[in-house]
């Protein structure tokens, strides 16, 4: 196919006053807390992260901060007059943040918790709960996934105000014109607002989340939320309390007693990301709170039950996984009581158009560049692009044209993407970083994507792999 031009991307142009690029670069994350010391403590960590930090001292300051500013996330503490440790103050707090931009992640963190202050904290709409003194890797990881999930939700939410303003009875929720999709889209429809659980697979960036998102926006659990558990991040001696909580004195660092994912998805829908990732000896107890709503938390024998409806997703071909012993069948059948299969961007490509001036306009207003299109040269690369990363691998790849573009339109070498002869004889002019990352994207095109075969081609575990496939944007 021959592409002379794709129509122009309306942006503002704000050339006269244009941000520091080094900053705009950045997520943007606002830490609220009344304690000069956690606020440092707090500004140091995430700062280390690549992560640009505004502080707030008072429930007024926060308020004023997201009402003047953007802001990819938001980490505040519950208390904030010395003489309560009931967190009301905090949780009316989040009631006025959630009122003024629903799309908007909030993370509740107090030195108070309890488990009924965890639970309205999540009703009120809080995405996540931590309790102080926090773990940095938890911390961390829990602002990575709701930076990620937020940007996610805000450009679902652009494009379906662009395709209302187009078709005002139409409101389809991904960007999914090739007839490859069509079947996607129908299921979304028909099951969405059943209690069915679906497993939803393809290859790792493919849209899966997205995808979940979807199908629990038609559901009738819209409103109690949604609480994501990606197990290919997470190792197995944290796997259980992740799920199911643990009690104080359960194990050295339990110090307090802690809610699990279940527990805060209850009466909502839990999303399991990467579910081939859930060791073998946790299987059991995942397939009985999938069947009983039952389960106790780490070191207790208290029983307790939840409603939940569940949500799963995998890159991996899990009928291979229970012929080899490391998924147990029964709990697959539990999963997949219908499955979403979602074709890789190579078998879509009539939707590389739309996505690709989708995430131009995004980035373009996010780094104030005025831009207005792809080159002929640009728009063919990324039509024959084979996309081993997938939709993941695109957006990136759009995001690295929108920063190195010098003109009105982004040319071919802007984009980043070389030719596999080319990569090959330069890969001496490589960083240690560029061949690794190199390396991955090769094994991931010569295993359609498979993590597990191209994790053991690489001499990797699968958690290692995919912690590199998120660092490079693969």
């Amino acid at each position: 196919m021959t592409i002379q031009s794709w129509p122009m991307v309306p942006t503002t142009d704000r050339s006269e006053n244009p941000a520091p690029r080094p900053e705009v670069t950045m997520s943007r994350v606002l830490v609220a807390d009344d304690q000069p010391d956690v606020l440092e403590a707090l500004r140091l960590l995430l700062k280390g992260e690549g992560y640009r930090i505004e502080s707030a001292g008072s429930p007024a300051a926060i308020l004023e901060a997201i009402d003047t500013r953007e802001f990819d996330a938001v980490l505040m503490d519950l208390n904030y007059a010395r003489d309560t440790t009931s967190g009301q103050e905090g949780l009316d707090l989040l009631s006025q943040v959630r009122g003024h931009d629903q799309m908007l992640p909030v993370v509740v963190m107090t030195a108070w918790g309890s488990v009924d202050l965890a639970v309205e904290a999540m009703r009120r709409g809080a995405r996540d709960f931590v309790q102080k003194p926090w773990e940095n890797a938890r911390l961390l990881t829990i602002v990575r996934t709701q930076v990620d999930l937020a940007r996610a939700l805000r450009r679902q939410q652009r494009l379906e105000a662009e395709n209302r303003s187009l078709k005002p009875d139409v409101r389809p929720l991904l960007i999914a014109d090739a007839p490859s999709m069509r079947p996607v889209l129908e299921l979304i429809s028909r099951v969405g607002p059943s209690e069915a659980n679906v497993l939803i697979t393809g290859e790792n960036g493919t849209g899966k989340g997205t995808v979940a998102q979807a199908i629990h926006s038609v559901s009738g659990r819209t409103g109690k939320g949604l609480v994501t558990v990606n197990a290919g991040g997470l190792s197995e001696g944290v796997f259980e309390s992740e799920l199911f909580g643990h009690v104080k004195g359960a194990f050295t660092d339990a110090k307090t007693d802690r809610v699990g994912r279940f527990e805060l998805a209850d009466g909502g829908t839990l999303f399991l990301d990467e579910i081939a990732n859930v060791p073998l000896n946790l299987q059991p107890k995942l397939l009985r709170v999938l069947e009983t709503g039952d389960f106790e938390r780490v070191g207790s024998s208290r029983t307790r039950h939840v409603n939940v409806r569940i949500l799963s997703a995998s890159n991996a071909q899990l009928g291979e996984e229970v012929g080899s012993g490391r998924f147990r069948q029964d709990l697959l059948f539990r999963l997949n009581t219908i499955e979403i299969a979602l074709p890789p961007l190579r078998s879509r490509r009539e939707d590389i158009p739309e996505l690709s001036h989708h995430f131009l306009r995004q980035h373009a207003q996010r780094y104030r560049k005025n831009l207005t299109g792809f080159e002929p040269a640009a728009a063919q690369a990324l039509l024959s692009h084979p996309w081993p990363g997938n939709i993941r691998e695109l957006d990136h790849a759009i995001e690295r044209g929108v920063l190195m573009a010098q003109g009105s339109t982004i040319r071919l070498g802007e984009l980043g993407l070389r030719l596999d002869r080319d990569q090959t004889s330069r890969i001496e002019d490589m960083s240690l970083e560029e061949v690794e990352g190199f390396l991955i994207k090769k094994a991931m095109a010569r295993f359609d994507g498979n993590v597990s075969q191209a994790a053991k081609a690489l001499g990797l575990s699968r958690s290692a792999l995919y912690r590199r496939l998120q660092r490079y944007g693969l």
